[in-house]
C-alpha cells in the first residue's frame, strides 16, 4: 500500500515538473508559443506533411534541389550532344572534324638534333627530315630527304658519307638480308628536285632493292657530317609486297537522298578493306571525309562511299563536288604488317555532276544503335525531371 502511494506521489511530481519546464522555457526563433499551439486547430495529416521547413531543413532541401537540377541538366546535355553528334553516319562526317585528314599524303617532317647514338647533340645544328609515307606495298617507292639548318633555320652544308637499307630484326622473319646502299644526293638527280639547295634526297624502292619477297620494316640508316660533326638519322618503312586490289573506274548516283560514289576495283585477295576519301566543293572548301569499311570478295567489286544527304543540305556546298586523295588497305589480322596498301590516288580523282540541294534528303541518320541510345538518354532525362519535380523544383 505504501509503495503505491509513493509511486503516485512521484508521478505527480514528475508531471508537475515537466509542466513547469514547458511553461517556463522560451520558444525558439520562429517557433509558436504554447498558447498559440493550444489555440490552433489540428491539421489533417496531408496538411501537416506540407508544414514549413526549419532553417536546417530548408538548407538540406535547397542542396537536394541543386543536385537534382544538376543531374537533369547533365542528362539533357548528354542527350542533346549525342543527338547532334549522330545526325550524320560514321562513314560520312564533316571534314572539319578531322583536320589531320585534310592532307593525308603530305610528307612526314621531323626536326632532330645532330648526334650519334649515345652521344650529346651538336650545338646549333638541326637535322630536318621528310618521309613521303610509312606504309608501302608492291612496286611503291618512298621519297626521303635530309637537310641541316642552324638555330635560325638557315641551311648548313651537309654531307652524307653512307646510307644503307636493311630489314629490322624480327623473330617471325628470316634474318640476314644484306644491306643495300641508298643514294642520297643534292645534285638534282633522281628524287632530288633542285641541285645545290642543301636538301639531299633519295628514293627507297623495296621491290627493286632486295625486299620484293619481304614483309616487315625496312630501315634506312643515314650517316651525316656537318662541318666535321657527325650524326645519324633513320627512316622506317613498313613494307608489304602484296597489292590486294587495283582501282578502275568511278560511278556516281543519288540513292536514298544521298550522293553515292562507287569506286570500282579488281580485287585479288578477299577480306576486310578500309578506304578513305575526301570531298571538296567547287570553292575548294573541305566538305566531308567518306569511309568504307567492310568485307569484300575477289573479282570485280565496288567500294561504296556515301556522302550523306543531310550533310550536303547543312553544308550547302558549291557544285560540282570533287572526290580526292583516296587511300585504302586490306586488313591482315594477327600478323605484321597488319595491312596491305592499295595504290594511293592523290589529288582530284573524280568530279561530280551539278545538283540542286533539294535532290538530297534532310533527314537525320537512323540506326538501331542510335535509336537505342537516344531512348536510354531520354529515359535519363525523364527520371531526373521526375526527381526534381518530387522536390518541388522545375526543369530549365
Amino acid at each position: 500500500m505504501r509503495a503505491r502511494v509513493w509511486m503516485a506521489l512521484g508521478a505527480g511530481l514528475l508531471a508537475g515538473g515537466l509542466g513547469w519546464w514547458s511553461a517556463g522555457a522560451a520558444p525558439g526563433p520562429g517557433e509558436p508559443t504554447p498558447s498559440a499551439v493550444a489555440a490552433a486547430p489540428a491539421l489533417p495529416a496531408s496538411s501537416a506533411s506540407r508544414a514549413p521547413y526549419s532553417a536546417t531543413g530548408l538548407r538540406q532541401r535547397d542542396r537536394r534541389l541543386a543536385l537534382a537540377q544538376e543531374r537533369l541538366e547533365r542528362a539533357q546535355e548528354t542527350l542533346a550532344s549525342y543527338r547532334q553528334a549522330t545526325v550524320y553516319p560514321p562513314e560520312s562526317r564533316p571534314l572539319r572534324e578531322h583536320p589531320d585528314q585534310l592532307r593525308p599524303f603530305a610528307p612526314i617532317q621531323q626536326s632532330l638534333p645532330l648526334r650519334r647514338p649515345g652521344q650529346n647533340p651538336a650545338s646549333g645544328v638541326h637535322i630536318v627530315t621528310t618521309q613521303e609515307k610509312v606504309f608501302a606495298s608492291g612496286a611503291e617507292t618512298v621519297k626521303l630527304t635530309v637537310a641541316a639548318v642552324d638555330d635560325n633555320g638557315q641551311r648548313l652544308a651537309l654531307t652524307i658519307p653512307r646510307a644503307v637499307a636493311f630489314d629490322l630484326p624480327d623473330p617471325r622473319q628470316a634474318a640476314g638480308r644484306p644491306q643495300v646502299a641508298i643514294d642520297f644526293n643534292d645534285a638534282g638527280l633522281g628524287a632530288d628536285l633542285l641541285a645545290g639547295d642543301g636538301t639531299h634526297s633519295a628514293l627507297l624502292a623495296p621491290s627493286l632493292q632486295g625486299f620484293a619477297d619481304y614483309a616487315g620494316t625496312v630501315r634506312v640508316q643515314v650517316e651525316l657530317n656537318q662541318d666535321g660533326r657527325s650524326g645519324m638519322v633513320s627512316f622506317d618503312v613498313v613494307y608489304q609486297p602484296l597489292v590486294p586490289a587495283e582501282w578502275s573506274g568511278i560511278r556516281e548516283s543519288v540513292l536514298n537522298g544521298s550522293l553515292v560514289f562507287d569506286l570500282q576495283a579488281q580485287v585479288r585477295q578477299a577480306g576486310r578493306y578500309v578506304v578513305n576519301a575526301r570531298v571538296v566543293d567547287a570553292r575548294g572548301q573541305p566538305l566531308a571525309l567518306l569511309t568504307f569499311n567492310d568485307e569484300v570478295g575477289t573479282g570485280a567489286q565496288r567500294f561504296r562511299l556515301t556522302l550523306f544527304g543531310r550533310l550536303i543540305r547543312d553544308a550547302q556546298p558549291g557544285f560540282p563536288l570533287r572526290l580526292q586523295d583516296v587511300e585504302g588497305f586490306l586488313l591482315l589480322p594477327d600478323q605484321f604488317p597488319d595491312r596491305a596498301m592499295l595504290p594511293r590516288r592523290a589529288g582530284v580523282v573524280y568530279t561530280s555532276q551539278r545538283y540542286a540541294l533539294d535532290r538530297f534528303s534532310d533527314a537525320e541518320w537512323q540506326s538501331e544503335e542510335r535509336s537505342r541510345y537516344l531512348t536510354e538518354y531520354q529515359s535519363d532525362v525523364d527520371r531526373a525531371s521526375q526527381d526534381l519535380a518530387g522536390l518541388g523544383g522545375s526543369g530549365p
